[in-house]
Parts: C-alpha cells; structure tokens; sequence
C-alpha cells in the first residue's frame, strides 16, 4: 500500500513538473509586471493633478495598503474612514478603474480559451458565440425601455448573455453538437441581436441614455468604482476557479467527440457545463466593462504561442497574460487621444480585427456540420 501510495505520489510530481514549465513561470511573472506597471501608470492620470511619486505613494501608503477599515469600506460598501486627499483619490477613484480592469481581462481570457476548446474552432468567442450580442441587447433594452430596472444592469447583462447562448445551443443541437454548428448558430444569434441593438437605437430619445449605451456596447472602464468590483469579485473568482481545475477536461475535449467518449467522458454533458462557466466569465466582465471586442479570441492565441497547448498551461497563463493586456489597453484607451478618453473596446477592436482575419485565413479546416 505504502509502495503503491509512493508510486502514485511520484507519478503526480511528475504531471505536475510536466506542465509548470520555466517558460510558463517567466510568462505569469512578465504579465505580473506589466500589469502593476500599467496600473501605476493608470492612476497617475485625471482630473486631479498628481505627480508619479504621489500617486504611486498614495498606492503604497501603509495607513490605507493595511487598513482593515478601508479594505471594509472598498469591499463591502461601510463607510469609508478619514485619509489624506491623494490617497482618497487613488484607492476611491482611481485604483477600482484598475481592478475592474483586471478582473475583465482575465474572466475574457479564460472565457475565450474554454469556448475554443469546447467548440474545436480557434475562431471561437465569447462575441463569435453571441454572449455579447445578447448581453448588449440585454442592456439596450433596459436603458431604453424598462428604465426602472437600470440599478440591475450588471445583473441583466449577464442573463442577457446567458439567453443567447442557450438559443445558440438549442439552434446548434440535433442528437448532440458539433463545434461547427455551434459556431454558426452562434453567428446567426449575433447576428440577430445586433440587428435588434440597432433598431432599439430609434427608440431613444434621451442623449445621455445613447452616450451611455454606446459606451456599454463598446467597452469602457470610465466611472467604474469598488461597486462594479464588489459585483465582478465572487463570480469571477468562482468562475476562474472552476476553469483552472476543469483544465484537463478541456485537454480530453480537444482530442475529439469520439476520443472524449472512448475515455469515458459524457461528452454533451462536459460541453455543457464547460460552456457555462465561459459564460458566467464572460458575463462577468460584460456586467461591469461593457462588450470588450475580439479580448477573448486573442489573449487565448497570444498565450498558447509562447506557453503552448496544454490547457493546463494555457489556463494559467489567461489568467496572468489578460488582466496584463487589459489594463494596457486600458491605458493606451485613455492617452492616445489627450484629454479625451477612448473605450478600450476601440483600442482592442482595432488590433483584434486584423488579428482575426489572419486567423481566418491561416485555418485550413472548419471542420464538419
């Protein structure tokens, strides 16, 4: 038994020093980097004028960095203590932008690189799959038409995004699945909602309720505070969880119906479930960033060349390589045009476009209906 527990406990040590590689460990600590780098950056810039050494004191002040009152204050809405004006700025104001931005990145991230391995198609998205489409309809039509329930718009979206993908399942399901016709019902369910999006655009009258919905369906960090990391913490938290130890499952995915089966996977039951934690992923950054484009389709891309295709690898470098990417984004968003703030969908849109197109035409295969 003992010899037996040996062998076994070997045999982990191995799988384990398998994957958790140099390169991985160099990838997560570069991305590490970049992201802390970026968000100084980003809360050295606004309205109140602060230089890089005060801000970046204010984000490392002892009195607030280890302040049990302030963290309750920023992480569970209590009444926020008594802090000098610079640090009020930066952790009130300034840092949540930062973190909302990251908990986007990487919720997208890992929302991407599940619905590539569950549909087989390196073409696949949260957007290519109609979660945003349905999500962006979702808030249209709150904001436009039942205008009550706009204190729920985080909550909506994220049903919103839900809805369609379970219409995309339903259209795409004939005795089972294939990675193609979900791809296409996903496209068809896009296609539809964003049709919808635009004709709700008619109905609107009010131009602060069109600048806010054009910034919501473009993807924008502007006036995000500990409210939206409050409501994007747990979900995201539970969602990337779940991803990470579902690693080897999307492994087996990748290998085919057939082979999943053969090894004693319920394929359908698998996909199924797989699919909804890239939902709730992908809802989660929806319900507080907006409709960030082509995010999901290329961080997974980025990370796979340089860590590889081990989705255990692959996992864990979406989650370090997305919030990097993001809150970079994010920064370029926010100074490329001076004064005037663009929203980070424009910035990654305008890279992920082409980006997209060189994937298209590098596949050889689409696969089978």
């Amino acid at each position: 038994m003992v010899e037996a527990q040996s062998v076994g406990e070997h045999a982990a040590t191995r799988d384990r020093e398998g994957w958790v590689t140099g390169t991985l460990v160099l990838f997560c600590l570069a991305s590490t980097i970049i992201t802390v780098v970026a968000g100084l950056v980003q809360v050295t810039f606004g309205e109140y004028s602060m230089t890089f050494v005060e801000a970046w004191s204010a984000v490392f002040e002892p009195t607030v960095l280890f302040n049990l009152e302030a963290w309750s204050s920023f992480l569970f809405g209590t009444e926020l203590p008594e802090m000098s004006t610079d640090s009020v700025v930066v952790w009130n104001l300034r840092l949540p932008r930062v973190f909302v931005a990251i908990i986007a990145g990487a919720t997208l991230a890992i929302s991407g690189a599940i619905f590539q391995a569950v549909t087989r198609n390196e073409l696949a998205s949260p957007f290519v799959l109609g979660v945003s489409s349905g999500a962006g309809f979702a808030v249209l039509a709150t904001l436009v038409v039942f205008t009550g329930l706009a204190p729920y718009l985080p909550l909506i979206a994220a049903l919103g995004g839900t809805v369609a993908f379970l219409v995309v399942y339903g259209i795409a399901w004939k005795g089972g699945t294939s990675p193609v016709r979900l791809v296409l019902a996903g496209v068809i369910v896009n296609m539809v909602f964003q049709s919808l999006q635009q004709g709700l655009f008619f109905f609107v009258d009010d131009l602060g309720v069109a600048q806010t919905a054009i910034a919501w369906l473009t993807g924008s960090f502007t006036g995000t505070g500990w409210g939206e990391v409050r409501i994007a913490l747990i979900p995201g938290i539970a969602a990337i969880a779940i991803a990470l130890a579902s690693s080897r499952q999307l492994n087996v995915l990748l290998l085919g119906e057939t082979t999943a089966k053969s090894l004693g996977m319920r394929v359908e039951r698998v996909r199924f479930f797989l699919s909804g934690i890239a939902i709730l992923a992908a809802s989660v950054a929806i319900a507080v960033a907006g409709i960030v484009s082509f995010f999901g389709l290329v961080v997974p891309h980025i990370v796979r060349n340089v860590v590889g295709g081990d989705y255990r690898q692959l996992m864990v470098g979406c989650l370090f390589a997305g919030p990097a990417l993001m809150v970079t984004a994010d920064v370029g968003a926010r100074l490329a045009l001076g004064g005037m703030q663009m929203p980070v969908g424009v910035v990654t849109g305008l890279v992920g476009g082409p980006y997209f197109l060189y994937l298209m035409r590098k596949q050889q295969s689409m696969g089978e209906l």
